[in-house]
This record gives structure tokens, C-alpha cells and sequence, in this order.
């Protein structure tokens, strides 16, 4: 993999935004990746159409501006949940930021130490206790916490569930380390997507 450069900006700000232009992020390696071995399926399809065309335009796909009010909550919430990580772990959190090369991106929710990264969920109730219940983490995200762990080059990702809602336990933790095997598989797999993205490019250039 190309060398990667870290940017110190805010997540959502306009240079975010175009810094992201192109390149196929972590939050998407999770669809990428699905049927792992097999052909790809129709969301990563999709996403290797969108981001042909972003190469091709220089224009942002108009989805990645959107928002609901689930999200919104998402963003509104982060911050109190990484002050409550940060006051029961003693780990100091410091901005993300944005890891890219030309090719892939990624942006954690926050930086700890020189080691460490945070994913952060905020959720209803229901997801929340069934997350407790079941420990680990949700696996609909395994592969965008190894994706930071790949591009950062950071050892391990403490992944976040926080829900106010939930008064027993509001905060839930969990620490992800570096797997080996399966940083191998997500990178023979983004080398297979890349692929797939420069022959949707030949088909609009």
C-alpha cells in the first residue's frame, strides 16, 4: 500500500470532504468485503460506480452530504461519549483526523496516545444492551475498525457503544488489536475493488 499522510482536520469540514474525493474510505470496507473470496455484491457495485465517477468529475457524489436524524444524533452525542471514555479509561482522546494516500481514506473518531484509535456508536437502548449482552463487537463494523488499524498503522481501536438512554450502563467498551490475517485479506480485497473502480472509469472516460 501506497505511504499514507495524516491530516489534522475536522471530520464533516469542507477540506474533509474533498480530501475524501475519490478514495475509498473505511466506513465503506465493511460492504467491500462482504462475500469475502466470492465476486462482489451489489452494494459494492454501487460504490465502485460512485467513486468512478468521483474520479472522473472531481465532484463529490451528492450522498455523502446526507444526513438524518439518526446520524445527527450520532454527531451530537460523540462528544459526550468520548468525555465519559476519557474519564473512565484515563486515556486522553485527540482528533481523529483524516489517514489517506490517493487511493484509500479513513478518519477515526479520535487518536489515543501513539498506539491506540476510537470507533465510536451512539445507539437506541436495545442495541445498546444486546451489544452488552452478547461482549465483543458488532461485526457489521469489524472491518472498518481493522481498516483504521491498517491505515493509521495503530496497534488497537477501543469501539464505543454509548446510549444515554441506557441508565445502567451508558458506555461500553471494547478493545480491538491489529489482526495480522485479517489486515492481509482487507488489503488483497481493496487491491481487487480498485480494480473493479478502474474498469468502471473505462467505461465513462
Amino acid at each position: 500500500m501506497q505511504q499514507v499522510t495524516w491530516y489534522n482536520i475536522e471530520q464533516n469540514s469542507d477540506e474533509w470532504f474533498q480530501l475524501r474525493l475519490g478514495k475509498y474510505t473505511a466506513s465503506n470496507f465493511g460492504k467491500i468485503c462482504a462475500n469475502m473470496g466470492k465476486a462482489f455484491g451489489s452494494p459494492a457495485v454501487k460504490y465502485a460506480r460512485k467513486k468512478a465517477l468521483e474520479q472522473v468529475t472531481q465532484e463529490l457524489d451528492e450522498t455523502d452530504n446526507f444526513t438524518n436524524a439518526y446520524m445527527q444524533r450520532g454527531h451530537e452525542l460523540e462528544p459526550i461519549a468520548i468525555e465519559l471514555y476519557e474519564l473512565q479509561t484515563f486515556n486522553e482522546v485527540t482528533n481523529g483526523g483524516f489517514y489517506c494516500n490517493d487511493i484509500y481514506g479513513d478518519s477515526p473518531d479520535g487518536l489515543v496516545g501513539s498506539d491506540g484509535c476510537i470507533e465510536v456508536k451512539s445507539v437506541i437502548p436495545f442495541t445498546h444492551w444486546e451489544r452488552i449482552e452478547k461482549g465483543g463487537i458488532d461485526t457489521a463494523y469489524k472491518w472498518q475498525i481493522q481498516g483504521h488499524l491498517l491505515l493509521s498503522g495503530r496497534f488497537w481501536c477501543d469501539f464505543i457503544s454509548y446510549c444515554p438512554e441506557f441508565k445502567p450502563k451508558p458506555l461500553y467498551i471494547c478493545r480491538v488489536e491489529r489482526d495480522e490475517k485479517m489486515l492481509k485479506q482487507l488489503s488483497e480485497r481493496l487491491d481487487e475493488f480498485h480494480e473493479l473502480v478502474l474498469k468502471k472509469r473505462k467505461l465513462i472516460e
